[in-house]
């Protein structure tokens, strides 16, 4: 059996605390790369760790913050201009996702944005519960409490018999309780320490439940600076910027 491998391009939050990249985590495998999420960032931290950018097969997007999908026009000007691509690139986001990049895409460059891209885009509209396959990896989104207008999403992404839990942004929920259950790896969020809010994690939250969660190993990511602060008080694996881990 191949082993799948993890990529972590990005570990920090909208601020990049300490100096972290924004949320970018890619999972390869079988001959098949998929993007979780595409912060600003993302260019500069694929070509950091020698990466292709035109390896990725599709990008998933857990919800349609900046520092999660504004990376997406610096692609397109790689897959332009510097390495130019010819297959079709797949982005899968929550409903509204085709409109919102291409309104980036145009605020950013107005000109290269109003110009159709000399490769195909396929845009999927990803919903709780409705499964997407890219080659050999399935991903299976769900629901998970970050905003209140718009979906915000967590994946489960299967591959080669591993699975990868990922929470995307998100409140505390009991639901990340089951959906870690058997999996090999659970990338968390963990945007605060003290700070307590609805819509992102503090660390006494996740320590508190560390013994309820079924996975095999726990990865603490979306980093803030009071975590980063405090992190000698902190005994659970903390996220970092190129850090790669193999199933």
């Amino acid at each position: 059996m191949t082993p799948v491998r993890i990529l972590f391009l990005g570990a920090g939050d909208a601020f990049s605390a300490g100096g972290r990249h924004q949320a970018g985590y890619l999972v390869s495998g079988d001959g098949t790369s998929i993007l979780l999420d595409c912060g600003a960032t993302t260019l500069a931290s694929l070509k950091r760790e020698s990466v292709p950018a035109g390896s990725i097969d599709a990008i998933f997007l857990s919800h349609l913050h900046g520092d999660h999908f504004s990376g997406l026009p610096f692609l397109f000007l790689e897959y332009t201009y510097a390495e130019p691509r010819r297959r079709p690139l797949r982005i899968a986001g929550p409903p509204g996702t085709a409109d919102r990049v291409h309104e980036l895409f145009r605020a950013m460059y107005r000109d290269a944005g109003s110009r159709p891209l000399p490769f195909e885009v396929d845009f999927v509209e990803l919903k709780p519960g409705a499964q997407a396959r890219t080659g050999s990896i399935v991903v299976d989104p769900f629901r998970v409490p970050h905003q209140q207008a718009e979906l915000s999403l967590g994946f489960m992404v299967t591959l080669n018999g591993r699975r990868i839990a990922y929470s995307g942004d998100t409140g505390w929920t009991e639901d990340l309780i089951s959906r870690s259950e058997g999996t090999d790896l659970f990338i968390c969020e963990c945007s605060f320490f003290q700070t307590k809010v609805d819509f992102h994690i503090d660390y006494p939250r996740i320590a508190e439940n560390r013994h309820r969660f079924g996975t095999k190993r726990l990865i603490l990511t979306h980093l803030g600076a009071e975590v980063l602060a405090r992190r000698d008080e902190v005994d659970i694996d903390l996220a970092y910027d190129g850090l790669r881990i193999e199933l």
